[in-house]
């Protein structure tokens, strides 16, 4: 018996922290199906948590005064987990933050947990997923987690041949159905591409596992087919390093791509990682206009900017200078700032910041301020600003190079900047993209501190909403913003949303 267990991914090029589930669980299991005709069991790293560190006593989450992230995300009772253990010849496990971030309702799986836990577990157990590659990095600005992987049978970057997009073909198709051992709505992650068409920034660990390949449109909008006949309904086309560049940025195959997943008629059609550059080629207009016209509000293009100074694009080699991060930032908003059904804006640009890249001086963050000041001037609106420290994972030419040497160097200014960054910018933000009385749809009511609820809409980069009442955890409430915090707003009930309860 196979049984899959599921640590949680977070790389450049995909996601799957719940609430989305990455691709890795799907492959897995389908591959599973397709060549043992075994139907594999879904555990999450949660279920694992539970059972050996918890004594199998679930909490119950209308009664916790605060909601605890690590045992969040559970598939079944621990009676359950424990017989499916006993039965497990074969134990899967995906694992591998390669993009460390914070996470509102789970905690990923390290390598130095996933040893305790498996300690008690006598099956074959196999690595795979990003971690069995590069490691994994939950926390940045340190050099990526890394120990002896012998208490893995066998670490294994293409279990089953999930990396061939001929086998994945049919292994996307039959790994719809895990979705039906998951008791909680999820957010599919879709994958169009690997690789990188520019492939040269020194940090990044994306040429590292694949050259530049591309999925056929017809084999995604296939897999889309297939996960909302299981039940799915929230879609992220976020499995690949640059959207605007699917399949050479082939204007066709990507209206044919959305126009397929968009006839499908989910409740949410997002997108993600958007290189600048190809937001100002001469097909980024077009396929610009695309996404607005096919995709749902609230969808945010993550801009890989990285860095404003250009001494630190220079000596990274990244893909975007910044005279032309400011001139996609500005195509983005004049076809996507509109208001949308669900209260948020159609499409917008995110900016994501990296922090000790090499070259990076106290400058670099002068400047990083001064541009965000000039967008905010400008009149231009930023869904949201992300800041991390880099990981120097091993392979890279980051690592290779300086290592940790400029984030040890630059450390002690970053909290100050990130506090500017997030009073003197990010509030100011919010507050044009959901001024006071917004009403904002279908937002999901998912954990509790005290007496307050938060909640997000379910999507690409979801604003948070915090309501100063204990709402019912898994149901959907249309909220009224009645107020800003730094990264997210305050709100109130005005009515339930369309979407149905938790699954």
């Amino acid at each position: 018996m196979f049984t899959i267990v599921d640590a949680y991914t977070d790389e450049p090029s995909g996601l799957g922290v719940p609430p989305y589930l990455g691709t890795y669980p799907r492959y897995v299991y389908g591959a599973i199906n397709e060549r043992f005709g075994e139907e594999a069991n879904y555990l999450t790293i949660d279920d694992l948590r539970l059972l050996f560190m918890h004594d199998g006593k679930a909490p119950d989450k209308e009664k916790e005064t605060v909601t605890n992230p690590w045992i969040y995300n559970l598939t079944r009772s621990s009676e359950e987990t424990a017989r499916i253990i006993r039965g497990t010849k074969e134990l899967v496990v995906i694992a591998g933050i390669q993009t460390p971030g914070k996470y509102l309702i789970a905690r990923p799986g390290t390598l130095h947990e996933l040893k305790r836990l498996l300690a008690r577990i006598k099956a074959r157990k196999v690595l795979t997923g990003p971690a069995a590659l590069a490691g994994t990095g939950l926390i940045g600005g340190k050099h990526a987690e890394s120990l002896p992987l012998d208490f893995f049978s066998s670490v294994d970057t293409d279990y089953l041949g999930i990396n061939s997009y001929d086998n994945i073909r049919e292994y996307a198709i039959k790994g719809a159905g895990i979705v039906r051992q998951i008791p909680y709505t999820i957010i599919a992650e879709l994958e169009t591409g690997r690789g990188c068409d520019i492939g040269k920034c020194s940090f990044c660990t994306e040429p590292l596992k694949s050259r530049l390949l591309f999925r056929d449109f017809h084999d995604v909008v296939r897999e889309a087919g297939a996960l909302k006949k299981a039940g799915v309904s929230h879609f992220r086309i976020g499995k690949q390093s640059c959207f605007y560049s699917y399949d050479g940025g082939n204007v066709h195959s990507i209206r044919s791509l959305l126009r397929g997943i968009s006839a499908l008629e989910p409740e949410v059609l997002h997108i993600d990682n958007v290189n600048p550059v190809k937001v100002v080629s001469s097909a980024g207009e077009e396929i610009t206009k695309l996404i607005v016209s096919y995709c749902t509000p609230g969808n945010v293009a993550a801009f890989g900017v990285e860095s404003f100074d250009s001494d630190v694009v220079r000596r990274n080699t990244l893909n975007s200078t910044p005279e032309i991060s400011m001139r996609a930032i500005e195509a983005v908003n004049r076809f996507g700032a509109e208001r949308g059904r669900n209260g948020m804006p159609l499409f917008l640009p995110g900016i994501n910041f990296i922090l000790g890249l090499i070259g990076e001086t106290r400058r670099t963050l002068e400047i990083n301020m001064n541009y965000l000041k000039d967008i905010l001037g400008r009149g231009l609106l930023l869904r949201r600003i992300n800041i991390r420290q880099v990981v120097p994972f091993p392979g890279t030419r980051l690592e290779a190079e300086a290592g940790t040497k400029f984030l040890r160097k630059n450390r002690r200014y970053y909290y100050s900047w990130r506090m500017r960054v997030r009073r003197e910018i990010d509030y100011e933000m919010l507050k044009r993209i959901v001024p006071e009385g917004t009403i904002l749809r279908d937002v999901r009511a998912e954990v509790y501190d005290g007496r307050r609820t938060f909640g997000r809409q379910l999507g690409t980069y979801p604003l948070t909403v915090g309501v100063n009442e204990r709402l019912e955890l898994g149901r959907f409430y249309d909220i009224r913003v009645i107020g800003h915090m730094l990264r997210s707003v305050t709100g109130e009930v005005v009515g339930e949303g369309s979407s149905q309860h938790e699954k």
